[in-house]
């Protein structure tokens, strides 16, 4: 597999730094607010790899990192008259139910938060600060940039370029005015904690450092975010990381393009802002993942209401294809192979799989990978019938859910439903039986309002979320 490393801007073949066993740390969310479109689109695309690479036989050890320590954090705390923390615990459960919608916790996801590991953040800049790395101001601890002597590696500017393009307070007392904060003084109306250099916090940058060393080690495999993270956030983790242990800080660094929607900037300010939980109001998040998915993740995005619904219709092509096949399974018979039976399996192989495959080892391109799943269902939709047969039928079925769950959709039925709908369901079969179709009609309309849709079918009643 190949993938595109920003430290080098090059595709380069992907080698684990211990074999069938990988290592990824992916910026998350700072928990003041729900996430937004943006922030889903690494969350989905780094678990996409993630998925392909237990798809082809590898250990996955994979840390999404909480922020829970922040200005924003503070701030909104104070808004409300609150603690940070009920902040912070009230929208790490929303990220949570988000999370779900997106099918990101289907296999262990790491979840560290910043507030525990002060201990050793603080051991961390001690380090620095021992190597000649960090110096304390009055309470407030800085990296000092001139002891990296490559700075600006990942973002590729000269640091003179970096130092105009960062937002540097000109009355802070820094010895370079690009030394940035590891440790921050105590203020009136902050948490804080106990260091060497008094009361304070730490800075943003250390947090995701100290949590990525604890828990994956001094080097790991890949570390991902937005592209808008490579300066100054992940420029900081590799000068301080790499500082203070003295070895490569991560092999392969990987960027998602920006979002855009209605083909402008996403802000607040112009009114087109969407979190998560406001689009899953109209989408089921399936569609919003699918969507994130069908552009190459290095490519920016444009998130329109129209093309959500071209996205719906998409997936629903999809859905249709693993209906057809799970009704043709209880219709067909069993049977050996023919020759056209061999010749349609040899087609599905090379036209479906090895084309995902081929894809997916392509830098991750989801976007031809989802071309390989289509090439599937047309190849579905042509040849396979009640004369087919159920051997070929259960291979089919068997390979567009094993492709669907390295993007992780066709899911919805998975989750199930509750017990009010299934009762309704059941008393719609009752009716019919009984040839009341008045109340068939009109249990069919309830199921309608609650964005469930029926259909009778040969094997009986088949329901799909809308």
């Amino acid at each position: 597999m190949k993938l595109y490393n920003t430290l080098t801007r090059k595709k380069e073949e992907f080698v684990p730094i211990k074999e069938n066993f990988v290592t990824m740390y992916n910026c998350g969310p700072t928990v003041y607010n729900f996430i937004h479109v943006g922030n889903a689109r690494p969350l989905c695309v780094f678990d996409t790899l993630r998925r392909y690479f237990i798809f082809k036989g590898n250990e996955v050890k994979f840390v999404v990192n909480f922020t829970d320590i922040d200005d924003k954090i503070i701030n909104k705390a104070n808004d409300e008259g609150v603690d940070f923390t009920q902040i912070t615990e009230r929208y790490i459960e929303e990220f949570k139910k988000d999370a779900s919608g997106l099918k990101l916790y289907q296999y262990e996801t790491i979840n560290p938060r910043a507030t525990e590991h002060i201990n050793e953040i603080i051991d961390f800049i001690s380090d620095l600060i021992q190597k000649g790395a960090a110096y304390e101001v009055n309470g407030d601890v800085y990296f000092n940039i001139d002891y990296a002597k490559d700075y600006g590696k990942l973002s590729h500017k000269k640091l003179e370029d970096l130092i105009s393009g960062a937002r540097i307070n000109i009355n802070e007392i820094k010895n370079n005015p690009a030394d940035f904060a590891l440790w921050k003084a105590k203020k009136e109306g902050e948490p804080a904690w106990d260091s060497p250099w008094g009361e304070g916090r730490p800075g943003w940058h250390i947090e995701c450092s100290v949590m990525a060393k604890t828990i994956l080690g001094e080097t790991i495999d890949i570390h991902s975010g937005g592209e808008d993270l490579q300066f100054p956030h992940h420029e900081n983790e590799i000068a301080q990381s790499e500082a203070c242990n003295g070895v490569a800080f991560a092999n392969y660094w990987l960027h998602n393009g920006m979002i855009t929607v209605n083909n402008e900037k996403m802000s607040k300010s112009k009114g087109n802002f969407f979190t998560v939980r406001e689009i899953s109001q109209e989408f089921d998040l399936e569609v919003l993942r699918f969507f994130l998915l069908s552009a190459h993740y290095r490519s920016p995005i444009n998130f329109s209401r129209e093309v959500m619904e071209q996205t719906k219709n998409s997936l629903e092509r999809i859905y249709n294809a693993k209906t057809k096949l799970e009704e043709l399974v209880l219709l067909t018979k069993e049977s050996e192979y023919s020759g056209e039976d061999k010749e349609y399996l040899e087609k599905l192989e090379k036209n479906s799989k090895e084309m995902f495959i081929n894809s997916m080892d392509d830098d991750l391109n989801t976007a031809d990978a989802i071309t390989a799943i289509f090439n599937l269902v047309k190849e579905v939709n042509t040849n396979l019938n009640e004369e087919s047969n159920k051997k070929i039928v259960v291979d089919s079925l068997n390979m567009l859910m094993e492709l669907s769950n390295v993007l992780g959709i066709l899911t919805m039925e998975e989750e199930g439903i509750d017990e009010e709908i299934e009762a309704l369901i059941k008393e719609r079969e009752d009716a019919r039986k009984n040839k009341d179709f008045a109340r068939s009609d009109e249990i069919r309309d309830l199921l309608l309002e609650k964005n469930i849709e029926i259909k009778d079918t040969r094997t009986g009643t088949k329901w799909k979320r809308i």
